[in-house]
């Protein structure tokens, strides 16, 4: 959930680690800092809140040089306090940046503190580099005290150190955290996430668990666990500076709810040209890991595991097999009764959470195997972990709050759910046809519900002044109001909570009176008249309501009923569209609250911490 960017080059590093630390500080911003070897010493600015902040003292401190890293930190152990902040120094000598927790840290402490070593922070991360001093202190080079040092450690890290007693090398190391190397001219890079580095170089390395490092000017060397050199693979990313820049919008949350038209397209496109709803959209090996499937486990957290709860409906409606969605932190410590047959899904956007990526490991442990991973990060750790793989193409996503990943995971589910039931024979090539046709016509469809922002941004000023707030929703829409009530509160900070509309009157009813605001997704299904029912039960204890219905729903306002109507109703799709209204519902109330829109308090982007 932090960000790691580092250095060597025959060039002043310092403004590639400034430039690198921005656009990482999605991933963290409770604090930033940069440490450099200038001359003979190691130089080192630090400060709380805002990489801007870290920004204007690295340049009253007039900091130049060739090697340094830098780290933008989401706060886990200590507070959030410059104390707390990385880089962490050991003896003045050699400086580290860490992703990750270290589970015995107390332990080694108590060792260090034995030795004679003083610590200043309350982190876990100053351990790391007071114990890889200590072996750099027993004789050999940066490397080998570091990958002496990690084999004492229990944990997840990323790791980027340098001393200025190895002028000519940055060394790196991972494990359960993403660390990649990127490959320059006369410069190499190592960083956790390949936005850090784009601006410099496309050609990158992932390392592997359990991988070191050494970087050098002219090079860079990678070492597998035993410590062996290993070559791993180049790749050239296709992350563009222009989805890394906001051009016109305010904030990158809006910009990336109004890419979904074009995020959706692009991922529809993909399943158009493999020719439809066949097995081969999820790799080369789907079709015979498809086709005895007999049940679906589902594991994801936050946004992700509610598009999973939109699936369940579609993949028991259309492929006639049952489908469990749990939360991957629940998952990975229940007992499981293991089924080969299951196919096991991964929901994750950077392929990095690590409660997923546990579930996932735990899940194959059981004996399952057939595995499929949905993600938006080619590469990452939890598509290369899965045997199927189905990659959605929302691009960059920067603003914390989730919106068009979730929205492209639903069509990617959508597609499986068509696919599954497709081998099971439980669609006929007509229903197949009509179904490649609602995802045709899908783009647009979202584009017409953006339309109604100024509509949506008008509800912004009733919601605004409130503390707390209902949303409700019915069958595949259910998980929409799930979806619309963690929006609003991950950036408004207004408690909000989703419910089964049918739910209401045997609990959450209690909580409605004048001043809790009630969204309802009514579209016009087969469930209209029963949310209508539970609508009346609101109005009826003075419950102010906001409604999301489509065109041809025959909802009218009144007093104390205020009306939107999306797109004429999309049938089986209609939770797509209908997640776009919820989304500029948060980001229009968190304007009119005047929080921080794209890094809400508390938050990151991706979490890579238990």
């Amino acid at each position: 959930m932090c960000g790691i960017v580092g250095a060597i080059a025959n060039r002043d590093v310092v403004p590639l680690l400034v430039e690198g630390l921005k656009r990482l500080e999605y991933r963290g911003y409770d604090s930033a800092g940069i440490a450099v070897l200038s001359g003979e010493a190691v130089r080192r600015v630090r400060r709380t809140g805002r990489v801007a902040e870290m920004e204007a003292a690295a340049l009253a401190e007039g900091l130049d040089a060739r090697l340094g890293i830098g780290h933008t930190r989401w706060a886990t152990h200590g507070g959030v306090t410059e104390s707390n902040a990385h880089p962490h120094i050991s003896h003045g000598e050699l400086a580290l940046v860490h992703n990750g927790i270290i589970e015995n840290h107390e332990a080694q402490r108590q060792r260090l503190e034995a030795l004679g070593y003083e610590f200043t922070s309350q982190t876990d991360t100053e351990v790391v580099a007071h114990l890889i001093h200590h072996h750099r202190a027993q004789g050999g080079s940066l490397l080998s005290a570091l990958q002496a040092a990690v084999k004492e450690l229990h944990g997840a890290y990323a790791l980027a150190v340098i001393d200025k007693r190895d002028p000519t090398t940055l060394v790196a190391a991972r494990m359960g955290c993403p660390l990649l190397l990127g490959l320059g001219e006369g410069e190499n890079f190592v960083a956790s996430d390949v936005s850090a580095i784009v601006s410099a170089t496309r050609r990158v390395i992932f390392l592997e668990e359990g991988d070191t490092a050494e970087l050098t000017i002219d090079g860079v060397h990678v070492f597998d666990a035993d410590d062996a050199p290993v070559a791993r693979e180049v790749h050239v990313s296709d992350v563009s500076l222009a989805s890394l820049e906001l051009g016109p919008y305010r904030h990158f949350m809006q910009k990336e709810i109004h890419e979904q038209p074009r995020a959706i397209g692009d991922t529809v496109e993909g399943i158009v040209d493999a020719g439809g709803f066949d097995a081969g959209l999820f790799g080369k090996e789907a079709a015979s890991v498809l086709a005895d499937v007999e049940s679906v486990q589902i594991l994801a957290c936050g946004t992700s595991y509610y598009a999973g709860l939109t699936a369940r409906y579609w993949i028991e409606a259309l492929a006639g097999i049952p489908c469990a969605v749990d939360i991957a932190s629940e998952y990975r410590y229940r007992k499981v009764v293991g089924n080969p047959k299951q196919l096991i899904v991964t929901i994750s956007q950077s392929g990095e959470t690590l409660d997923t990526m546990e579930a996932l490991k735990y899940a194959k442990a059981q004996g399952q195997d057939k595995t499929l991973s949905i993600c938006n990060v080619p590469e990452s750790a939890i598509p290369r972990a899965s045997r199927l793989v189905f990659l959605t193409r929302a691009g960059a996503e920067i603003g914390v709050a989730s919106t068009k990943a979730f929205t492209t995971q639903l069509v990617a589910l959508f597609a499986l759910a068509v696919t599954l039931g497709k081998l099971r024979g439980q669609l006929d090539e007509a229903r197949e046809g009509e179904l490649l046709e609602a995802l045709r016509h899908l783009p647009g469809s979202v584009q017409h519900a953006l339309n109604l922002e100024p509509q949506v941004a008008a509800w912004a000023s009733s919601f605004a002044p409130r503390q707390h707030a209902l949303f409700l929703g019915r069958g595949t829409h259910y998980p929409i109001a799930l979806e619309g009530a963690l929006k609003l509160k991950e950036i408004s900070y207004i408690h909000a909570e989703g419910y089964p509309a049918g739910e209401l009157k045997h609990g959450p009813l209690a909580l409605v009176d004048t001043q809790m605001p009630v969204v309802v997704i009514a579209p016009n299904d087969a469930l209209l008249e029963k949310v209508k029912s539970n609508i009346q039960e609101v109005r009826a204890r003075g419950g102010e309501m906001f409604v999301f219905a489509d065109a041809d729903s025959s909802f009218s306002e009144s007093e104390g009923v205020h009306v939107i109507r999306t797109p004429r109703h999309v049938g089986i799709l209609s939770p797509i569209v209908h997640a776009i209204p919820v989304q500029m519902l948060a980001y229009h109330t968190a304007l009119a609250r005047g929080t921080d829109v794209d890094k809400p308090r508390n938050l990151a982007k991706s979490v890579t911490v238990e």
